[in-house]
């Protein structure tokens, strides 16, 4: 019995030991916070790769729109010729007639000419000045008659040219007519993977609780853009905005989805508008300046920045494709972009913002007022 209350006496303090107790929890928080890196970790891959295939989902849709908007450029021109043909060929068949006509009336004439037999005036000794009148008349309607048939063979060798080309114009436009409709096909489908791209990005940043970090990176990385590009923007000579105030016109026509300093989806508020437009419209330059930014941006998809002169800047986001490149002078009401929903945007339109001196300002005091 002794030896029992001795066995347990010393059995007591090795069970309730803390050392162990406290050993254990730690590792049992060590695996919980390597668990938890490691989930964090794949949650950070997970949303890269997202974001790439994003990235890569807008360039496949802003290729297939620039060669759609290509192709219906190259149709316009082919059916602008064809329409030259036609008018060259109606032209064409209207001289053909009036030079057939001018050599019947010629003919008419030398026949009625011919009725004075040459021969017959010699041997019956006729007046010679007569004769001679006759023969001068006889030169003339030949030579009359080898022009006129040389400008009818001229003439129907155009007509046979033009033929030839609109002919060969029409099988063109029929060729460019099947490739605008297979474009258009591939810009349906680049559409529809963008789209689904863009689900899969939002469904991530809102199991993971992302949204509001993934919003302040991007305004970070705008932000950083746009400082960079304050340096460039002193390399034009431009006249500003400041006397166009209230007077230029807007980007595009559509609904306003979100006005300037109103609070975003993750508690930010915005330093643009958002209006709503349609896939592949035109976006357009709200006043004259030089291109000085055209790349895709991550979380504004392709955007274009345009210098004006005197520190003012517009930026154009969430395009479809670009039309300019850097360097490139534009005008006002200038198409610039096509509309679209890249940078992972839902609805399709064009974020929109007006800087002074590199701050953004609202661009509703500055556009026409509607």
């Amino acid at each position: 019995m002794l030896f029992g209350l001795l066995s347990l006496l010393i059995a007591a303090p090795a069970a309730s030991d803390p050392r162990t107790s406290s050993e254990q929890e730690l590792a049992e928080v060590q695996a919980s916070i390597r668990q938890t890196e490691q989930q964090l970790k794949q949650q950070q891959q997970a949303l890269q790769q997202a974001e790439q295939q994003l990235q890569q989902a807008d360039r496949t849709l802003a290729q297939a729109g620039q060669q759609v908007q290509q192709q219906q450029q190259a149709l316009a021109e082919t059916q602008q010729r064809m329409q030259q043909l036609v008018a060259e060929q109606q032209a064409l068949e209207q001289q053909f007639g009036q030079q057939q006509q001018q050599l019947a009336t010629q003919l008419r004439s030398a026949y009625q000419l011919g009725q004075h037999d040459y021969s017959q005036m010699l041997l019956n000794q006729q007046d010679a000045r007569q004769l001679e009148r006759v023969l001068t008349y006889y030169q003339y309607f030949n030579r009359a008659r080898m022009q006129q048939l040389h400008a009818i063979r001229q003439t129907a060798g155009q007509l046979t040219q033009v033929q030839q080309e609109l002919h060969s114009r029409q099988q063109q436009l029929e060729n460019q007519l099947q490739a605008l409709q297979q474009r258009q096909q591939q810009l349906q489908q680049a559409r529809t993977e963008q789209q689904s791209t863009i689900r899969s990005l939002q469904h991530l940043l809102q199991e993971q609780g992302q949204q509001l970090s993934y919003l302040r990176q991007n305004e970070s990385s705008l932000q950083a853009t746009i400082d960079a590009l304050k340096a460039k923007a002193q390399q034009v000579q431009l006249a500003g905005l400041t006397a166009l105030k209230g007077q230029l016109q807007w980007p595009l026509q559509g609904r306003l989805l979100q006005r300037f300093n109103e609070l975003r989806q993750g508690g930010l508020r915005s330093r643009g508008v958002l209006i709503e437009g349609t896939e592949g419209s035109a976006v357009s330059a709200i006043a004259n300046g030089q291109v000085i930014y055209a790349d895709w941006l991550k979380g504004y998809g392709w955007v274009l920045v345009l210098d004006h002169g005197d520190g003012f800047m517009s930026l154009y986001g969430h395009n479809q494709s670009l039309l300019k490149e850097p360097g490139e002078q534009v005008m006002a009401g200038e198409q610039i972009a096509q509309v679209g929903r890249s940078g992972g945007q839902a609805t399709a339109g064009v974020y929109f913002e007006i800087r002074e001196k590199g701050e953004a300002v609202n661009p509703q005091a500055w556009l026409q007022s509607r």
